[in-house]
């Protein structure tokens, strides 16, 4: 007993050894895993930021390409590219032309804006507050047109915006580079107005390196920078220009304000860097999802898994090892009894490798990279339930076979109540029956995802039939989900599908197909009765079973 004792003890610590390995194997592959999703996502989102705002720069470029010696007071400088700039597609808020205007030009402009029914014509500052054009003795930057013309803009032509704090700066380095120029982040069309960035080209006098004026774009900044999907592994800012303390996010409905960041606040996962209007602009990416967490989750999990496999196997080893030890002592009036014991132990290890292989086999294949905690908990309760069920038929037939009516109990799979069984009640093998519990399973628990389209639960049907004569039986099985669809139903696991289409096929020798016809949901079994019934598996347990008799 001391020597048993000590063997348990030894599996034992292995078991936990094992557990413990493949726990933290589990959980820096997740992190890896995690990571490289993250990663990838954060460089898809950067380069299609990218590109939006490429096309944007290019839209500028080409508004300023199209124009030809401008009139700098005219109001309408926009009507030859309203076609082009609209073919873009770039969503802009307001496009403007911004002319340079002389002292001498002033009342000229003050005339147009009036004839072209701006309903404030006057040459007045970025502010509204009236200039004496009179006393000007520099050249003025003024809003001249702008497009779309609505009530909300009609009233922004005739400010001179060279003295803006932020829009001033940025048309004066346009006109210096001769490049389109993107503007600090500030509030469009009015003071409470959405967080958005001004993009300004030069339009040059020909001949001359003088600007006579800018065609400017203006953008909101959530779309522009922002956007991002909200099941995205990531929350996306943008870095304030002029303080890199902070930071500006948009919440769910694109509202954009600007958040400190304090000492002490987790950093962005990763910052990436974007080219627009001859700046950098630092996007930082905060993950949503706690990687860390969650491969520690995983990880318990598996193991838990490893104890009780550990704590399975231990029990079974002692189980058989004092039945060995107690049996031994009576080899002298039962010798052939060792013979029956040898066996029972071969077959017990046989079939308890089998079903640790397949418990092994869901448990990797239900908690694989990126599926959800919650989903994965219930499918591998209930697939573990389900080669609980069919151990315990097996358990109570000595291993003589299933009766297949028996795998459609309510204990074995969900929503017996609501399936149709038609077929003769043949007894299976042991390995059939636990590919076809695990099989109906399946099937089971991914017909119910919500109303099908009637309106009410699909209704399930399990035919099953022999045909042809011995030796060359063939068993046929059908199930069928009624009024379902491939948009009503639930979408089958990676580990249904790899059961469905090649597990339990594979076991039984045969072959299996799955469809959609126009009103169901169709999955066809075929298979050589021989593999179904497995006689050989049979004849063998019934040896096993049968009762030594006393040497005499």
């Amino acid at each position: 007993m001391v020597r048993l004792g000590f063997i348990i003890g030894f599996i034992a610590l292995i078991g936990v050894l094992l557990s413990g390995l493949a726990a933290y194997r589990v959980h820096e592959q997740e992190l890896a895993l995690d990571g490289i999703a993250l990663a990838r996502a954060i460089d898809v989102h950067a380069s299609l930021v990218q590109d939006r705002l490429t096309e944007r720069e290019l839209l500028a470029r080409v508004a300023s390409g199209l124009f030809r010696t401008p009139s700098a007071v005219k109001s309408n400088m926009l009507q030859p590219l309203r076609s082009a700039i609209y073919a873009f597609k770039t969503d802009f808020v307001i496009a403007s032309w911004i002319a340079r205007l002389k002292p001498g030009d002033l009342a000229t402009a003050q005339a147009e804006l009036k004839t072209a029914g701006f309903t404030n014509p006057t040459i007045r500052d970025f502010d509204d507050r009236p200039l004496d054009i009179k006393t000007v003795d520099r050249p003025l930057d003024v809003l001249m047109d702008q497009e779309p013309r609505s009530a909300d803009t009609l009233g922004f032509p005739g400010r001179a915006y060279d003295r803006h704090s932020v829009i001033g700066p940025m048309l004066a380095q346009a006109a210096a580079s001769g490049k389109p120029v993107a503007s600090d982040p500030i509030p469009l069309q009015r003071r409470d107005g959405p967080i958005g960035i001004v993009l300004a080209s030069a339009i040059l006098k020909d001949g001359t390196a003088d600007p006579v004026g800018f065609v400017t774009f203006s953008y909101e900044l959530a779309p522009l920078m922002l956007t991002n999907d909200d099941r995205s592994l990531f929350a996306v800012v943008l870095k304030d220009p002029d303080d890199a303390s902070d930071e500006y996010v948009a919440n769910d409905q694109g509202a954009i304000s600007l958040r400190p960041v304090k000492q002490g606040d987790p950093l962005p996962s990763v910052v990436r860097t974007v080219t627009f209007g001859g700046r950098d602009w630092s996007l930082g990416y905060y993950a949503k999802n706690n990687a860390a967490q969650r491969a520690q989750q995983t990880a318990v999990i598996v193991a838990a898994i490893g104890l009780a496999l550990t704590g399975i196997v231990c029990g079974l080893f002692g189980y058989v090892a004092y039945n060995n030890l107690r049996l031994s002592r009576e080899i002298q009036v039962r010798i052939g009894f060792e013979r029956r014991l040898t066996a029972v132990i071969d077959e017990l290890n046989h079939r308890v490798k089998n079903i640790l292989a397949v418990i092994q086999s869901i448990v990797t294949r239900t908690l694989r990279h990126g599926s959800d905690m919650d989903v994965s908990r219930e499918l591998l309760i209930g697939r573990i339930h389900a080669m609980s069920n069919v151990v315990t038929l097996l358990s109570e037939s000595q291993w003589q076979g299933v009766k297949l009516r028996g795998l459609f109990e309510s204990r074995a799979i969900p929503h017996a109540d609501r399936i149709v069984v038609n077929g003769p009640d043949i007894a299976v093998s042991a390995r059939a029956a636990q590919s076809l519990s695990l099989l109906f399973f399946e099937l089971a628990s991914h017909s119910d995802e919500g109303l099908s389209l009637v309106g009410k639960h699909p209704h399930i049907v399990a035919n099953w039939e022999v045909t042809g004569e011995a030796p060359d039986e063939i068993f046929h099985f059908r199930w069928e989900e009624f009024n379902t669809s491939a948009a009503t139903r639930r979408e089958d696991s990676d580990f249904g599908l790899i059961l469905l289409d090649r597990v339990a096929p594979e076991a039984m020798g045969g072959t299996a197909k799955r469809y959609f016809t126009e009103v169901s949901y169709v999955y066809e079994l075929t298979a050589p009765m021989v593999t179904v019934v497995d006689m050989t598996e049979r004849d063998r347990t019934e040896q096993i079973s049968a009762p030594v008799r006393p040497v005499k």
